[in-house]
């Protein structure tokens, strides 16, 4: 009598199988990450413009991205984090995720803005957000000269490049600048005295 063993399954196809279970497997882990990260999104604030230093800030300022940021999501400015009479601690860039810290209130700020007229025109380059020094040519006893250029604040920030118009407008230009409250009394000093100010960008070789 003739005895029939049941045919055994190959090995390969057993592992293409196993394959098979472990790439769907996958596949599922993939999505589901996808979507948990997706569900962890939080809505924070980013520049929609250059915010200067000292300059207060509101809604109009920014755009509400949504960003996963992990542990690091309490250290950036949500929409709800914003209350009046804030102002910029720092020079904020634009399209920059806005850190709490470059925030404060008006009290707090140490600066504040001037309109300078420079004597020379303003270098090209130069604009809203830009680190500059302030340099001063004083004007001589005799009224008819100016002594030599020596620096009056070395770490000022362009808040505004205002257009000149006129016949001088070629050579002079006007600026606003943030300047720590400290200077200004320099600042204006040289203004009232007649002193010949300009402006060279930090880093220019000055």
């Amino acid at each position: 009598m003739s005895t029939f063993s049941r045919p055994r399954r190959a090995f390969w196809g057993d592992l293409r199988f196993l394959i098979g279970i472990a790439l769907v497997g996958l596949s599922i882990t993939g999505v589901w990450l996808i979507v948990s990260s997706a569900d962890s999104a939080t809505p924070v604030l980013q520049a929609d413009r250059t915010i200067v230093q000292g300059e207060t800030i509101t809604a109009a300022d920014f755009r509400v991205v949504d960003v996963s940021l992990g542990a690091l999501t309490d250290d950036y400015l949500q929409p709800q984090d914003l209350e009046s009479g804030q102002v910029a601690a720092r020079t904020i860039e634009k399209g920059e995720l806005v850190p709490q810290t470059a925030t404060g209130t008006a009290g707090d700020s140490r600066s504040t803005t001037l309109v300078i007229e420079s004597s020379i025109t303003i270098p090209e380059g130069v604009d809203t957000g830009t680190v500059i020094e302030v340099w001063q040519a004083p004007l001589l006893e005799d009224g008819r000269a100016h002594d030599a250029p020596r620096i009056l604040v070395s770490d000022a920030i362009v808040s505004e490049v205002i257009d000149s118009e006129g016949m001088l407008s070629a050579s002079r230009s006007t600026i606003e600048i943030v300047i720590d409250r400290a200077a200004v009394a320099d600042v204006l000093a040289a203004i009232s005295g007649d002193a010949a100010l300009s402006v060279v960008p930090v880093g220019a070789g000055s």
